[in-house]
């Protein structure tokens, strides 16, 4: 029996510090980790090796639901996985566990309340962009990238798919950048393929 821990952000630039130091303080033994969207279960390899490795009486422990996943069906079904094992769930904040059946009906619930208060929250994002735009005062989001840093590692003559592995990001949204600073609008397009792999 193994006590397992996941920790998961949406992006590269968030920290896993605080989810990693709370399952340690719990005592798992091993603790998985990724940045990846939460969104579905495409592309969250380490979640997977956890589920692939789930023995009778292991117990999955997360900090918050939502580090699960963000779509309650989704949550629910890898929750159903784990029973399946023999093993358990259990969510640190707050503290419930599958172990018991109302622990597993507290959970769906925490679910449906979770992707709810999302739904909710981008409703108010769009409502709020709307009026924005009508006033004529939206700008759009902020950028994410970091338009300097890319300039310089591409100054310095690294590749773009390379810039791209190290900051996170798409190779095309570096080109883009690279394209942009080298040839300003108004400037004439550039073929596709300028810049090197």
């Amino acid at each position: 029996m193994a006590r397992i821990g996941y920790a998961r952000v949406s992006t590269i630039d968030q920290d896993l510090d605080t989810q990693l130091a709370k399952l340690k303080a719990e005592g798992c033994e091993v603790i998985r980790s990724e940045k990846v969207s939460g969104a579905s279960r495409a592309g969250r390899n380490e979640l997977a090796t956890i589920i692939d490795f789930l023995r009778p009486g292991d117990e999955l422990m997360v900090t918050r639901l939502d580090r699960l996943g963000r779509d309650t069906r989704d949550v629910l079904n890898l929750i159903h996985e784990c029973e399946q094992k023999g093993a358990t769930v259990t969510v640190l904040d707050p503290h419930i566990s599958t172990r018991g059946e109302m622990g597993h009906i507290v959970l769906t619930v925490l679910g449906m309340v979770a992707e709810l208060e999302r739904r909710f929250i981008k409703e108010r994002q769009r409502d709020g962009i709307e009026q924005a735009k009508s006033a004529g005062a939206y700008r759009g989001g902020k950028r994410r990238l970091d338009r300097e840093r890319i300039l310089e590692m591409g100054g310095t003559g690294q590749r773009p798919a390379a810039i791209a592995r190290a900051l996170g990001c798409s190779r095309m949204q570096i080109y883009r950048i690279l394209r942009e600073e080298s040839h300003p609008r108004g400037s004439p397009p550039v073929k596709t393929g300028t810049f090197p792999l």
